[in-house]
């Protein structure tokens, strides 16, 4: 698939790459789904269908990963969604954003 794509009428991309901002143009919306660091640990901790996040040293990198990549998002997002909220929460709000595009 491409981001030119003619065939749907709304098209949702996830991802973080360095190459991202050339695409920026192609995009309605950037919304930046975050949660606080606390949620992140305790989701890596509980959730059991993936063992990643499991060990200290992964949990570690994972918080430096958002303490660095994070910030970086912020900016170029026009929009942000705290996560930590249940999420019928997250999609509804993100969906109200999608309709509110011209």
């Amino acid at each position: 698939m491409h981001l030119s794509t003619e065939d749907t009428d709304v098209l949702f991309v996830s991802g973080c790459a360095e190459n991202m901002p050339k695409f920026f143009p192609q995009f309605d919306l950037i919304v930046l789904l975050s949660t606080p660091a606390s949620v992140i640990v305790e989701r890596l901790c509980t959730r059991t269908t993936n063992q990643y996040g499991k060990r200290p040293d992964e949990v570690a990198r994972v918080l430096s990963l958002v303490e660095s990549v994070e910030p970086l998002l912020r900016r170029a997002a026009g929009y942000e969604i705290d996560t930590s909220v249940p999420l019928e929460k997250v999609v509804a709000t993100l969906l109200r954003l999608v309709q509110s595009q011209p």
